[in-house]
């Protein structure tokens, strides 16, 4: 069965209805499920007076089950779909959930309504949604980088990486990528508890995304009409990023709308010091997140017809 064909099927489906609210409420979703199993791991496996070593150790072993598992249902679930249009369509059907094209355009966008219209409060309630960083403490240029920032990120993690995985391998390779994805956002942080033991899930998480993000930062470049300040930005600026991944769409994106991003990021526990993503450029506003989820529209585009063209080949 086709990886292409199947990522067709649930980009079309996915950029149509998103994941509905009214079936989150009624089942949640595949994501929140991983979750709750990485959640469970990290208590029975994350011991607070365990060394290091033996915390990165249960880390490894926590995400590699946490990995297989799923990945493993959505082998045996492939492998049973009859032949023909009726197991490529459920198999479309299987894989829909595990992209966020409308769901990622649509939090962006409620960003940016509510700050054009000078409504602060309701810009700050909106990226909160989409941002771990302290919203009370964002003004209207924040709230903007902020907003473009995780469209760029989440246009890698929520969209490109898992249609690059599952035209390579299908199912399978969809679902194990947003299980790695999932652990890398749960504990792959450098935090006391998870320093060592998510060590291993964004060793894993980094791996996975080399190439989808560079991609990324390639659709965003050459959609738009700066390609070639785009491309040498993107090149300058992504190895200075905090992540060896996010800096790529994020310092395309960047150039492409002629606005500087990353930067000093405020949280709650405090200010992390970041170098600018194209920092001789002006802070971004409300226009600005338009013009990025328009970009984001033509490169989802683009995708769609890339993935045709290898369900064709």
């Amino acid at each position: 069965m086709s990886g292409a064909a199947i990522l067709l099927i649930a980009m079309a489906i996915d950029a149509a209805i998103g994941w509905p609210d009214r079936l989150y409420r009624a089942i949640g979703h595949p994501v929140t499920w991983i979750g709750r199993l990485i959640a469970a791991g990290d208590r029975a496996c994350n011991r607070e007076g365990a060394s290091a070593a033996r915390r990165r150790l249960s880390g490894l072993a926590c995400a590699l089950v946490v990995i297989a598992l799923p990945t493993a249902i959505a082998a045996l679930v492939q492998a049973r779909l009859p032949d023909g249009p009726a197991g490529l369509v459920a198999a479309g059907l299987l894989a829909w959930p595990w992209l966020a094209i409308r769901s990622l355009h649509d939090h962006v966008a409620a960003v940016a309504r509510p700050l054009a219209a000078g409504d602060l409060a309701a810009a700050r309630r909106a990226v909160s949604m989409i941002v771990g960083r302290d919203p009370a403490r964002l003004d209207a240029a924040g709230i903007s980088r902020a907003a473009l920032e995780s469209l760029a990120e989440n246009s890698s993690d929520g969209v490109v990486a898992p249609v690059f995985w599952g035209v390579l391998f299908g199912l399978p390779g969809l679902v194990a990528y947003k299980a790695i994805n999932t652990l890398d956002s749960m504990i792959g942080h450098r935090t006391p508890r998870h320093l060592a033991f998510g060590w291993a899930a964004a060793r894993i998480d980094d791996a996975a995304n080399l190439v989808p993000a560079r991609l990324t930062g390639l659709l965003f470049a050459l959609l738009s009409g700066r390609p070639g300040a785009a491309l040498a930005t993107m090149r300058r600026d992504a190895p200075r990023h905090r992540s060896p991944n996010a800096g790529w769409p994020e310092a395309a994106l960047a150039a492409a709308l002629g606005i500087r991003l990353s930067g000093p990021r405020v949280y709650a526990e405090g200010i992390a010091e970041e170098p600018w993503v194209n920092g001789d450029a002006p802070d971004p506003d409300a226009g600005t997140i338009g013009a990025g989820l328009r970009l984001y529209r033509r490169a989802m585009l683009a995708l769609a017809a890339a993935v045709a063209l290898c369900a064709l080949v």
